[in-house]
């Protein structure tokens, strides 16, 4: 048996532009002391696990394998050819491996802190991996964050997924204190995870089969890839199986999915803000705010950003809007 980090690397980080771009998502921007979000992940599982797996595409795939030359344990890299969300690329993950192993899944795009309590957390979802448990890591929220999924939980028990709340709901989920962020990290047994895929989502389960069977050098067949139908593994299992168990997560964890969250963690490491809140990210050139708090300003050589930092999530609607201008995407 063989303990794997799957590394999730394919995400383009939308709510993040014009920083993140589908050829230089979030994950590979170097804005944490030198390294990246990538580079992060890698080095903080790779004393835990016996080996590293990155499932990415095309455009990310020589990067991971470039960024993680440096570190001594083995790695595998599995190539998307379409994305076919979370369900899917975790399928791929459970089917080149034993059944018996066990997988510690992570995005590749978290910022973590209090490595110590993080170690501890990982350690117990893999004892409970090892007895046949699907393992989720639910965040002690700190706000009324209405950004992320929540889970309400007993002890180590699920008792409801929800969906990202409003404002009201978020304030009240945060009164009762028996609700987790959901992290989207799991732990499990490859077999466990397959055989709950096969009894709720069977077309998944039978597709990613067979996109496998039809792969080869782990790059997977685009044209089988094409007929997987598209779901997040919370939708395909967490939500629907009878096995799942929730580590309460008491380290220091943001998915740094938003403006907002940059933010909070840039001025938390000392980045300037001036007297009305509102900061520059991206250049050093003198800008000034008149009228203005609690705002963003966003450079890059091609598009400049300017937003209400409480607004943060709307930035989508910005990605969505230019997919006709493809130079500025990429």
């Amino acid at each position: 048996m063989k303990i794997y980090n799957v590394i999730l690397s394919g995400g383009v980080g939308s709510r993040l532009w014009p920083l993140s771009r589908k050829q230089h998502p979030k994950q590979f921007l170097k804005l944490f002391s030198g390294k990246s979000l990538f580079e992060l992940t890698a080095e903080r599982n790779v004393g835990l696990v016996d080996e590293l797996m990155v499932v990415g595409n095309n455009d990310h795939i020589e990067w991971s394998r470039n960024i993680l030359k440096g570190i001594s344990i083995p790695k595998q890299f599995i190539t998307e050819t379409v994305a076919r969300n979370t369900a899917a690329a975790i399928a791929f993950a459970a089917l080149a491996v034993d059944k018996e192993d066990v997988l510690l899944i992570t995005p590749s795009d978290h910022q973590i802190q209090d490595e110590e309590n993080y170690e501890k957390a990982i350690r117990e979802s893999i004892d409970l991996a090892k007895q046949g448990f699907l393992v989720t890591f639910g965040v002690i929220p700190s706000k009324p964050e209405t950004g992320y999924g929540y889970i309400e939980y007993e002890g180590k028990n699920v008792l409801s997924f929800r969906e990202k709340p409003n404002t009201e709901t978020a304030q009240e989920f945060l009164e009762r204190g028996t609700f987790l962020w959901n992290s989207g990290m799991f732990c499990c047994k490859a077999g466990a995870l397959l055989e709950e895929l096969k009894n709720y989502q069977q077309e998944i389960y039978e597709s990613c089969a067979e996109v496998w069977e039809l792969s080869k050098d782990n790059i997977l067949n685009a044209e089988a890839s094409s007929r997987v139908p598209s779901l997040s593994i919370d939708y395909a299992v967490m939500e629907r199986s009878k096995k799942i168990k929730v580590i309460p997560a008491y380290f220091r964890w943001n998915d740094l999915g938003s403006f907002e969250s940059l933010y909070d963690y840039l001025r938390s490491n000392g980045h300037p803000v001036d007297e009305n809140g509102n900061m520059v990210i991206g250049t050093d050139i003198f800008t000034a705010f008149v009228g203005m708090k609690n705002c963003i300003f966003v450079f890059t050589t091609d598009a400049v950003l300017v937003l209400q930092k409480e607004r943060s999530q709307e930035v989508k609607k910005v990605y969505a809007k230019l997919d006709k201008y493809k130079s500025i995407l990429r």
